[in-house]
């Protein structure tokens, strides 16, 4: 089936089709993903301590498709080749008259020992199992990072990891466990999370002493071990490591003739067209992106470049040049279980609001709006 093909569920990809129908397109729309399903992986940072379960943030995709009157194929992507006008996947081949690729990024391989962490904004296998060694561990050291990738800055998920590192510390005060328990938090940036803002990595890092996490912090990191994290310049003992290494483009795209920038992703214009190829585009964490230095890759940024993309294509439907630019915007709540600080960021405003109860509420309302979205 031709038409507008769009590879991937998640959050770039779902806001890609919604947006499209809400201009009115009417051209027949293909989803391409392994799974008729969204995981919101947002929540995952509530699953270690039972504030969500797994099953609680899939949602099966189905009825939402056919109310949209979109055809799913289920496929998982091996190639984009004829300038993406085919996409060649392991169940089939197909061929498009747009193509939006939103089948997101990956965690960097190359640390040695990486069999030995729990990468939790990995999926909910990952943080579920973060849950169930948390629950078996009387005492002992956690350990808990995140790195950026090398060759491209802004492929850093750091957000996350803090709130997975505030949320553990809570859980274990609640449960009277967290004086047989030490943690610490590493990264070999010396000030981790600064496209949050010079003044949030100052509270945070501030948040750390207050709550007596240790920190090891611009020492490269060299690999791991059962029971280490292992730097340059010393050995961290661990009984429990979570980290999030930097993101790279998908594997499918290793050896592919699109065009790459230099971490590995798509590499893409202001209007999300993926370079010098007609009618293919790109949202979210499978492209790279011009914009400013402190731009995240975060479900609110990947649903501002999918509007982008659904207007671009509206216009060459129409016989008119692209020139949708998508905003930049972070916003993201920090949460840490009954409590959250908000950080926004625009090319015109920078705010930050402190620790608040309405804040952690607020992140949850968010959840539901976004997944009552898809489950009417």
């Amino acid at each position: 089936m031709a038409g507008i093909h769009v590879l991937g569920s998640g959050f770039a990809a779902l806001a890609t089709v919604r947006e499209l129908r809400r201009r009115g397109v009417r051209e027949p729309i293909t989803v391409v993903s392994p799974e008729c399903e969204l995981v919101y992986l947002p929540s995952l940072i509530w699953l270690p301590s039972g504030q969500r379960r797994g099953e609680d943030l899939r949602v099966p995709l189905g009825p939402w498709l056919e109310r949209q009157r979109v055809h799913w194929h289920r496929g998982r992507v091996r190639e984009v080749a004829d300038g993406g006008r085919r996409t060649i996947t392991d169940t089939g081949e197909l061929s498009n008259d747009c193509l939006v690729i939103a089948t997101g990024g990956r965690p960097l391989p190359g640390l040695p020992g990486m069999e030995e962490v729990l990468v939790p904004c990995a999926g909910i296998a990952q943080a579920e199992a973060v849950r169930d060694r948390l629950a078996a561990l009387d005492d002992g050291t956690i350990a808990v990072g995140f790195a950026g990738n090398p060759r491209e800055p802004s492929a850093v998920r750091g957000g996350p990891m803090f709130e997975f590192l505030f949320g553990i510390d809570r859980l274990l005060r609640r449960q009277g466990r967290r004086q047989n328990v030490r943690l610490v938090f590493f990264s070999p940036a010396q000030r981790p999370g600064q496209r949050l803002g010079e003044a949030v990595v100052d509270r945070l890092l501030q948040r750390m002493v207050e709550l007596d996490i240790a920190t090891v912090l611009g020492e490269k990191l060299l690999g791991f071990e059962a029971d280490a994290v292992v730097t340059e310049r010393r050995r961290i003992g661990s009984d429990l490591t979570l980290f999030m290494p930097g993101l790279t483009g998908p594997e499918w795209l290793i050896g592919s003739a699109l065009p790459r920038s230099p971490g590995g992703f798509l590499a893409c214009d202001e209007f999300c067209r993926v370079r010098g190829l007609e009618r293919v585009y790109a949202a979210g964490d499978v492209g790279s992106y011009p914009g400013p230095e402190w731009m995240a890759r975060q479900a609110h940024q990947a649903e501002l470049q999918a509007r982008a993309v659904a207007g671009n294509l509206v216009a060459e439907l129409s016989g008119r040049p692209a020139r949708h630019r998508f905003r930049s915007e972070l916003a993201c709540i920090v949460d840490s279980l009954d409590q959250g600080m908000l950080i926004y960021r625009s090319r015109r405003l920078a705010l930050r609001l402190p620790r608040m109860k309405l804040l952690h509420w607020l992140k949850k309302r968010l959840e539901r709006h976004h997944l009552q979205r898809y489950r009417r």
